[in-house]
């Protein structure tokens, strides 16, 4: 005797499908919100110091976040339109707009990770200082900002995966046009009552000729 495999009907998944393109929608807009906030704070904040030796004394040297790298801020700026723009495409529009937004996350995040040990902004600023090009900075030490950076660009890469994998659950922008590509028919003004001064007055002022048959 034979055994029947019970498949679900599709629209008992419905629910479950509408819940999860919910909650995965409000995740992506959070993350990647909050990860482009997170990585453009960071990269303006102090990286890395050191110190320059000028005329026998010790110079000190800082470098911000852009003076490292002006990668993760690019990136921040590309991802946040990358969310906004998410809504604006349909199908495969918005797997391309996604995955834009995912790699996005992941350059911030190899940019931020490579700039945690980068010298050469403090050595530039070293060989300004002391008039030798061939100076170093010395007493190098960095700070946690580029790994804040990091975490800015996880966030970005979360809401990019989620778009690729949830997207077409998402609602999009509504515009004029119908389905059809047509647009939709204006609505026109009701004529005017000559027995109302109101509407003879208001029929006046779009141009009309409340007295016309």
């Amino acid at each position: 005797m034979g055994y029947v495999t019970a498949v679900p009907h599709p629209r008992s998944q419905a629910p479950g499908s509408a819940r999860a393109g919910r909650l995965s929608l409000a995740v992506a807009l959070l993350s990647g919100a909050l990860g482009a906030a997170v990585a453009l704070l960071a990269t303006r904040q102090q990286w890395s110091q050191g110190t320059a030796t000028v005329a026998g004394g010790a110079f000190p040297l800082t470098a911000k976040g852009s003076d490292v790298t002006g990668v993760p801020a690019a990136l921040a700026i590309v991802g946040l339109a990358a969310l906004v723009a998410v809504f604006a495409v349909r199908r495969a529009g918005r797997l391309v707009v996604a995955g834009l937004l995912a790699l996005s996350g992941a350059g911030i995040v190899t940019a931020a990770l490579l700039g945690a040990t980068d010298s050469s902004a403090l050595d530039e600023q070293a060989a300004r200082a002391s008039g030798d090009t061939s100076a170093s900075v010395d007493a190098l030490s960095h700070t946690a900002w580029p790994y804040v950076a990091v975490a800015g660009g996880v966030l970005i890469l979360l809401a990019g995966l989620l778009a690729l994998r949830f997207g077409r659950l998402w609602p999009a922008m509504s515009g004029r046009y119908e389905r059809s590509g047509t647009p939709q028919p204006r609505r026109r003004a009701p004529a005017a009552e000559p027995d109302r001064p109101e509407d003879l007055w208001k029929a006046l002022d779009r141009g009309e000729d409340p007295t016309g048959a």
